[in-house]
């Protein structure tokens, strides 16, 4: 036992450096010419996910990166210290020395995107330091003015182009395919009935109906998965070019007599449309909807509260046992009776509420959401030095804070801030 005690005080000598050490550290590497990159724990209340894995950190390395990540960040992922320091990070033991030591922080969800404890970070952040995560932009006009306050180079990647050349960096994309496969396997779950169909020494067993609301990235990955667990499926967008891709999955694309004005948007999103519009969608697909043994919706407009697709009564009309998945329940829902955060039951139908899904598969999420990042940071840090040219849309969009200013001319305007001068570098 004294052995094994010795050994214990010896680790904790390692892990626990004071801040001192390691701000001579820090500039240890400065004149090496490296770039800090920290990863701390994320601290979202069941969050499993981890902003780096270790396959990217050679890419990063050689880029001119040192990688500091907290101890523990990864394991509830998958990922354990071990592999990390095997691909040459440096574990801190410290949450704070993260912060302290580095030039850039890397996170999953920033405060913003965490709006339960994620301004216990705000004291950590300093003048200057790059921060890339999500950070909900759309939010509150406070919260994005106290980010904005520490003085940090703020990049948030929700507002990420959706363009051939961001492709690569497209985090939300990611989070949204995890999210689409984890809602099929949590409504297969709940529900009562087999999905695929089978031959059985008892009869057939009649496959289970799929209806995806919402055929972006989510709800095609939701019809995918829907399909190879052997469901009947169907869906709905409001853009008429989702016919094709649902078509494509083996699905039956559900029309309604009804007509979306400026369906989409320049980046590919689906455009609000009117109560006018939604009341007579909702009339249309409440027959559809009743008829399905698990709905899924994912309809989302960037800023604005989640459309109501599925009222109470649709649901009063489904089956018992049914199933509704609402991926918009952190937007407010396109269930009207959903519960953010919670599964329910109501009129004998189960409403899942759950929000962050991909936290659920977080291994592959945070494989996903690493080598967007990694791809971003590549892409904006050249010679070891920030390259803040406005002329790029994947830069000028997705900056946020800069200088204690909200510097982003979109989310000035969502916010309504005065347009500022032009931001250079």
């Amino acid at each position: 036992m004294p052995a094994r005690s010795a050994c214990k005080n010896e680790i904790d000598a390692i892990v626990s450096k004071s801040f001192q050490t390691r701000y001579k550290e820090k500039e240890s590497v400065h004149r090496q010419g490296l770039v800090i990159i920290g990863v701390p724990k994320e601290i979202y209340p069941g969050e499993r996910r981890v902003a780096l894995v270790p396959a990217v950190l050679p890419t990063l390395t050689k880029a001119g990166f040192e990688i500091h990540v907290q101890a523990g960040a990864g394991c509830a992922a998958g990922y354990p210290d071990a592999q990390y320091a095997e691909k040459g990070a440096k574990i801190i033991e410290e949450r704070g020395a993260i912060f302290a030591a580095a030039d850039i922080i890397v996170q999953l969800l920033g405060y913003g995107a965490n709006d339960v404890n994620g301004q216990e970070d705000i004291p950590l952040f300093r003048r200057d330091q790059i921060l890339v995560g999500f950070l909900r932009p759309f939010g509150l006009l406070d919260v994005v003015q106290q980010i904005a306050q520490t003085g940090v180079t703020a990049f948030t990647v929700e507002l990420m182009p959706r363009t051939t050349r961001a492709q690569s960096m497209d985090a939300l994309s990611s989070m949204a395919t995890a999210s689409g496969y984890k809602a099929v396997l949590m409504a297969a779950d709940a529900q009562p009935r087999i999905f695929p169909m089978m031959t059985t020494a008892a009869g057939t067993v009649t496959p289970a109906r799929v209806f995806v609301i919402g055929c972006g990235v989510a709800g095609l990955q939701a019809l995918a998965t829907a399909r190879r667990l052997g469901a009947v499926i169907s869906a709905y967008d409001v853009r008429p070019v989702a016919k094709e891709q649902v078509q494509s999955l083996g699905g039956r694309f559900v029309e309604l007599p009804i007509e979306a004005k400026d369906a989409q948007d320049a980046r590919g999103y689906a455009r609000a449309q009117d109560e006018d519009f939604y009341r007579r969608q909702r009339e249309l697909l409440g027959k559809v909807v009743q008829e399905s043994d698990v709905v899924i919706t994912t309809a989302v407009i960037p800023g604005k509260k989640a459309p109501v697709l599925v009222t109470e009564e649709m649901v009063k009309g489904m089956a018992l046992g049914s199933v509704v998945v609402d991926l918009a329940a952190e937007r407010g829902g396109n269930c009207d009776i959903t519960e953010a955060g919670k599964t329910v039951i109501k009129h004998g139908v189960t409403i899942i509420g759950e929000i962050n899904m991909a936290k659920g598969v977080p291994y592959h999420a945070s494989m996903m959401y690493a080598k967007n990042v990694t791809s971003f940071l590549t892409h904006l840090i050249k010679d070891q030095k920030l390259n803040l040219n406005m002329a790029d849309e994947i830069v000028r969009e997705t900056l946020l804070t800069r200088g204690g200013e909200i510097v982003n001319a979109r989310i000035r305007e969502f916010l309504k801030l005065p347009a500022l001068a032009a931001v250079t570098a």
